[in-house]
């Protein structure tokens, strides 16, 4: 049976727009201006679909809250809010600073850009960092996962077992 975490779903997007936020870096840095321009989209829309996936898992699931105890706790919640205020100061930069390429602004895209890509870099990386020591490291005593089974005929042998077993 597979066992399918919305969280992990989450900090996988978040890490994947970190790889194409890196990926768009180095290009720009080449002077590939047509890759750039494609990872910098691709990153754009995976941290779209990581923003509706996001609030739906807590929509559904609410707060879970950090286990972790000792020294580890204010440096979790450090991390955890300079990750949530960056997170929501990025929204409006990340906006404005596609609009200006968009726009073909290359003057001013880069202003803003030097800011921009740090920003949302350290938020797309913090996002998996806070996933691995909220749900991996110190995971809560009950998550709430969905279920997926696949469905296959039964055979003999499984006619016998419970249908949780199955």
């Amino acid at each position: 049976m597979l066992v399918f975490s919305q969280a992990a779903l989450n900090a996988s997007l978040n890490g994947l727009s970190g790889i194409l936020l890196a990926c768009g870096y180095a290009a720009i840095r080449a002077r590939k201006i047509q890759v750039h321009k494609r990872f910098m989209i691709s990153a754009f829309v995976v941290s779209c679909i990581f923003l509706v996936s996001y609030l739906i898992y807590h929509y559904r699931v609410g707060h879970v809250a950090f286990q972790g105890q000792g020294w580890v706790r204010p440096f979790y919640f450090v991390l955890l809010i300079s990750h949530t205020i960056l997170a929501i100061v990025i929204v409006p930069m990340i906006l404005v600073t596609l609009r200006r390429a968009w726009l073909q602004k290359f003057d001013k895209h880069k202003i803003i850009a030097r800011w921009t890509w740090p920003l949302w870099f350290y938020v797309s990386v913090t996002g998996v960092v806070v996933y691995l020591m909220v749900y991996q490291i110190y995971p809560p005593a009950k998550v709430n996962r969905v279920r997926i089974q696949m469905i296959l005929p039964a055979s003999d042998s499984m006619k016998d077992l419970p249908p949780e077993q199955r």
